[in-house]
């Protein structure tokens, strides 16, 4: 099986019709972009790709405001992501829009949701500055 960077385009097997790319900005932050649908074709390959990254990163948004479609299987997608992402230490949130809006209120999924990608970077980027602080040890 061959392994693929976390920073390659991927454009899912079988004809599925979803983009996925990443940008880094600088070493400690990963954007990537979702296009086109996130359905039960295209989610899987879709939580690989964004799983990956929770190894290389301390901030992770997923651009999700070109997406077309979004069904069931994204949504299950999110999910794996957002364990993954508590798992590894990884502050993560979404930008949207209104088909994932729609699926994300009905399913009331409590991912960190953002207006913008560059809001984003600036919230996580404080998450992470708070995380790292040190604590006084008592005297």
């Amino acid at each position: 099986m061959p392994v693929t960077s976390p920073t390659a385009r991927i454009k899912p097997s079988g004809g599925a019709t979803a983009t996925f790319a990443t940008r880094w900005i600088r070493q400690s932050a990963a954007i990537i972009t979702v296009h086109g649908e996130l359905d039960a074709a295209t989610a899987p390959e879709f939580a690989t790709y964004a799983i990956r990254h929770t190894f290389h990163t301390r901030r992770l948004v997923v651009d999700l405001s070109g997406v077309e479609f979004f069904g069931t299987a994204g949504l299950a997608a999110l999910e794996d992501l957002d364990s993954k992402c508590r798992a590894n230490r990884v502050a993560w949130g979404l930008t949207s829009c209104a088909v994932v809006d729609r699926l994300l209120r009905i399913g009331q999924a409590a991912f960190p949701r953002y207006p913008t990608v560059s809001n984003a970077l600036t919230e996580l980027g404080a998450k992470v500055a708070r995380s790292l602080q040190l604590v006084p040890q008592p005297r």
